[in-house]
């Protein structure tokens, strides 16, 4: 009894994060910096178009050459630059790479309160374009690097470090470039980077969402010709007729909905936190009996978690015509689709094509911007320090693994076996939809940028600094 005892008592010390062996840091100390590192990022203008992501990177290279923390620039463009750093470890573990992209999406300024690029600080909050997306992780990991060298903290594994141009929805000038070229800089055991959050409830944290896996873009234009003429003379071809048609043929199609064991372990875990009356509807996905009142259900009141369970099919363009007078001998319809990591994108076309029950329309394939790639797996080292770090922190949260609807750099990571995991700061549902990522006006709360650096920092130490 006794030796069994002693043994279980060995294996989980031996899984706990190696924070005895680290130094203890003064984090009220380190707010000035993080915030002059923050503010200075944001207050470089590298909206996409055009990047400029050497700004960026000229200025975390002044800081790390000021630490004597050795770095590389590579560009495809000279104004586009990646910058990789890395602090060896003793080699007994394969290294871990925290990322962050440099690029932001632009701004409609009149529709900014303060300059989108001051990094105004303002009623608790930094205001600015990337406050959320992404320059609250690169200020964050820009102090990881810093304090590991700071401390001369001993390492198990290399720590890498990413400034990545490009993210934005042209990922050739900086992830798929740096894959493609010079992989060996950046292959890593683990990743961390943007793709999760923290919700914030009365102040305190109560869930913190992994992201471990995303759906993947496969936009499509659908395309049919008919006979042009007088609009005076209806025309079976007419080809925005067959185009409605097909349209709302796609409209009423429900597309098959399947769990994989991210989508699983998230609505089985946020079962234990809801309502009996939402916990009860998260469970009953897996019951094929209740699933499909359940899902009409989230489709309107939740769609979000509705899209989560599919590939999802959405119009977004329209174009055909140019006078009331005549018809045109051409419509066509742009359709996002976000397709889950498993999906068969052929077959899925195959079938657009019975639902759409139209042969004249055309399905054309638009150019892919990143690959499908297999979820990142929950029961690695890496994502069990992100849950032991999570409620350390923040006592008494749920930690979820989550699949984001949208699309980030970690796609490609993936697809060349590194398991990536997304985080984020903690935000209030309402800070999330309204001043969040992409947002017309996006902040983030002052304490949860410290908080963010914090988490950041022992997710780091949790995985890599020696025992």
């Amino acid at each position: 009894m006794f030796r069994i005892g002693c043994s279980a008592l060995a294996i989980g010390l031996a899984l706990l994060p190696a924070y005895a062996q680290t130094p203890s840091i003064g984090w009220d100390q380190q707010k000035a910096e993080i915030l002059r590192h923050y503010r200075s990022v944001i207050q470089i203008d590298t909206s996409n178009p055009p990047g400029n992501e050497t700004k960026v990177v000229d200025y975390i290279k002044k800081v790390f050459d000021a630490e004597s923390i050795p770095t590389q620039t590579f560009a495809l463009d000279p104004a586009r630059g990646n910058l990789v750093a890395r602090l060896k470890g003793n080699g007994s573990k394969r290294p871990v790479l925290i990322l962050a992209h440099t690029d932001v999406v632009g701004v409609q300024r009149e529709k900014w309160p303060m300059d989108p690029f001051g990094a105004v600080l303002k009623d608790g909050y930094i205001w600015g374009r990337g406050s959320n997306d992404d320059k609250d992780k690169l200020a964050s990991n820009v102090m990881v690097m810093l304090l590991l060298k700071r401390n001369a903290v001993k390492l198990d594994r290399d720590v890498i470090f990413l400034a990545e141009a490009g993210e934005e929805a042209t990922p050739h000038w900086g992830i798929d470039f740096m894959a493609a070229q010079h992989f060996d800089q950046i292959d890593a055991e683990y990743a961390l980077t943007e793709g999760g959050t923290a919700t914030l409830e009365d102040g305190r944290v109560t869930v913190v969402q992994i992201g471990t896996t995303e759906k993947v873009p496969r936009g499509v234009r659908l395309v049919v010709n008919g006979t042009s003429g007088h609009a005076s003379v209806p025309r079976l071809d007419n080809a925005i007729v067959h185009l409605t048609a097909a349209m709302t043929n796609l409209a009423k199609w429900e597309t098959p909905m399947r769990l994989n064991d991210t989508t699983r372990a998230y609505f089985e875990r946020l079962a234990t936190i809801s309502s009996p009356e939402n916990a009860a509807r998260y469970n009953g996905l897996m019951d094929p009996a209740r699933a499909p009142a359940i899902q009409r259900y989230l489709a309107e009141h939740d769609p979000v978690r509705y899209s989560m369970l599919r590939t999802s099919v959405v119009p977004t363009i329209l174009k055909a015509g140019f006078r009331q007078n005549v018809i045109p001998s051409e419509a066509e319809a742009t359709v996002d689709i976000r397709a889950l990591p498993d999906e068969d994108i052929t077959k899925f076309y195959d079938e657009m094509r019975r639902i759409m029950a139209d042969p004249a329309i055309r399905i054309e394939p638009l150019p892919e911007e990143r690959p499908a790639a297999p979820p990142s797996r929950i029961d690695t080292d890496m994502f069990h320090v992100l849950e032991q770090v999570s409620k350390r922190m923040y006592p008494g949260v749920v930690v979820l693994p989550t699949m984001s609807t949208g699309a980030s750099d970690m796609a490609r990571l993936r697809a060349h076996g590194v398991q990536s995991y997304g985080i984020g700061p903690a935000v209030t549902d309402t800070d999330r939809v309204n001043y969040g990522a992409h947002s017309d006006v996006e902040r983030l709360p002052e304490a949860s940028l410290y908080k963010f650096v914090e988490f950041t920092w022992n997710a780091v130490i949790g995985v890599a600094a020696s025992r």
